[in-house]
């Protein structure tokens, strides 16, 4: 049972450092984005607010089990948890792929972005590593809640090497079109891993 709470503890910090980290995101991503007339940055952006209200659902999913709730109340908060967590990846994918087909409609090419570069690299490299310690936490545990949190960085980490494409691309051969095809392709494999996820 020691094991176990340090686990959850250790799941909590996790969630706290996430939610720190897009936060920032957020409001850098977001900002960066309007500045850049992009709507790949803009997504970006609304990823990471998601995915931090994604990490306040965990903490409460965690907090309750820490806290001493009995096995029906965990059994209860971990559905919800994991429910809501699947729906903010399909919201994601909804938002992400409308606003890229009006950006085609309106042959808007995205402004290049010192910042959004900057934050689109870091996520790359901080993502994966977030995202395979909670799948290592989330199996220990058995928490699909937290597994499926996971899930949500691994679509940031995607969606930031989408930018990085997006931004290259338009850079160096001014293709106007890449930002909001690659943000399409994007909202495809987040869909689908989200219907993936309703399904079981």
């Amino acid at each position: 049972m020691e094991v176990r709470q340090k686990l959850l503890a250790r799941g909590i910090q996790l969630e706290v450092i996430s939610m720190a980290w897009m936060a920032i995101e957020f409001v850098l991503g977001v900002s960066a984005g309007i500045h850049a007339g992009s709507i790949l940055l803009i997504a970006f952006g609304l990823d990471a607010f998601l995915e931090t209200v994604a990490g306040g659902i965990l903490i409460w999913r965690l907090r309750a089990e820490y806290n001493g709730a009995d096995a029906k109340t965990v059994a209860r908060v971990e559905r919800t948890a994991s429910r809501l967590v699947k729906g903010i990846l399909l919201l994601l994918s909804g938002y992400v792929l409308i606003t890229s087909i009006m950006n085609l409609i309106n042959h808007e090419m995205p402004a290049e972005s010192g910042v959004g570069l900057v934050i689109a690299i870091m996520s790359v490299i901080l993502m994966p590593i977030m995202t395979t310690m909670k799948r290592r936490i989330g199996d220990r545990i058995q928490s699909e809640a937290l597994r499926d949190d996971a899930m949500c960085n691994v679509t940031c980490a995607v969606l930031a090497g989408l930018v990085l494409g997006g931004m290259v691309l338009t850079a160096l051969f001014g293709l106007w079109w890449a930002d909001a095809v690659a943000a399409i392709l994007f909202a495809i494999y987040v869909g689908r891993e989200g219907l993936e996820l309703f399904g079981k």
